[in-house]
């Protein structure tokens, strides 16, 4: 397969040099900045991002404008967006009268643009500027550094289009790396945005040495909220048990090399928020898209204390302790109380 991946970070270098390293596919990692291209060819490294992986010597590399080379004289089987949500809408601009199956890694919400309230998932993104694209989400439990070492791991590639599945599943199914389809992208966009959220609440938990038990609360009970939240919105409510539910919250909340955690544990060692963010030097997309999280939630009436504690701890209206005053003076409910 011809594969474009647009973005040079962690994560689309970490699948660009998988895929690559298969043997049956012909790989193109694009850069939007020149120097960290040059840097990629020369070195064979990405330095910055993913330090001490070397690149596969068959995996390409482009920068500059894009146009060109999507219009080059290399027939793309397949794009793959690994940009910072932030950035999907120009993207997918550029790609929209593309017919090539493109999905994207980014998990998260957009910031709220004029003309909406809150800000909008990445199929919802794609419906505004591309609404004949097939496009999809490539999603579930993984570091970008375990995936580049070659460690085992499994994906959930979503899309409402057969196409865009079987893609991803030509592109990486291997015996290190395992592609699940899914038609439920709206679930799986959701189970990847929302577990942000909740990895900066058990981050807290954990800098706050509250323990093994409320960790486990904490997650069991971010799922439920993931889950109303995801079903609101149209979601199938079995996502939300697989691999970009269930499996994605699991790692995210309880790796180191979680972003979000590492925010929540620097906030509970009494760190400002801009210098748990300055010092991670990536984005954590938790802190980006919490906010539209409650906000998409209150809309449809779906109750959801974590999140709503996160955001008041985020915007510094509530200490790290008061979060968990809050969170544990709620009223008792049965469980399965849909709030």
């Amino acid at each position: 397969m011809q594969i474009l991946v647009l973005g040079a970070g962690a994560w689309g270098t970490a699948l660009a040099a998988t895929a690559a390293g298969l043997g049956r596919n012909a790989v193109t990692l694009w850069a939007r900045d020149p120097a960290l291209a040059r840097g990629l060819q020369s070195q064979r490294s990405n330095a910055r991002y993913l330090p001490g992986l070397a690149l596969p010597e068959a995996l390409a590399t482009a920068s500059g404008s894009l146009q060109p080379v999507l219009q080059g004289r290399v027939a793309w089987d397949l794009v793959i967006v690994a940009t910072p949500m932030a950035a999907l809408r120009g993207v997918l601009q550029d790609l929209a009268d593309v017919a090539i199956p493109t999905v994207w890694l980014c998990k998260g919400f957009e910031a709220a643009r004029d003309g909406h309230a809150w800000g909008l998932l990445g199929h919802e993104v794609q419906r505004e500027v591309a609404p004949h694209a097939r496009c999809g989400a490539l999603s579930g439990p993984s570091f970008a550094a375990e995936v580049a070492q070659g460690k085992p791991a499994a994906l959930v590639a979503a899309s409402t289009h057969a196409v865009v599945r079987q893609a991803l599943v030509d592109a990486f199914h291997s015996p290190v790396l395992r592609i699940y389809a899914s038609d439920d992208l709206v679930g799986v966009e959701v189970g990847g945005a929302v577990k942000n959220v909740l990895a900066i609440a058990t981050g807290l938990c954990d800098g706050l040495d509250l323990g093994a038990n409320a960790r486990a609360a904490l997650i069991t009970r971010g799922l439920s909220e993931m889950t109303r939240l995801g079903v609101a919105l149209g979601a199938q409510a079995a996502t939300f048990t697989g691999l970009s539910g269930l499996g994605d919250l699991v790692l995210t909340a309880t790796g180191d090399l979680s972003r979000n955690r590492q925010v929540g544990l620097a906030l509970a060692r009494g760190q400002t928020l801009d210098a748990a963010v300055t010092r991670l030097g990536h984005v954590a997309e938790g802190v980006y898209c919490a906010r539209t999280v409650l906000q998409r939630a209150r809309a449809l009436g779906v109750d959801m204390p974590i999140t709503e504690a996160v955001v008041q701890l985020l915007d510094g209206s509530l200490q790290a302790r008061e979060v968990v005053a809050l969170l544990m003076g709620r009223e008792p409910r049965a469980e399965s109380d849909r709030a």
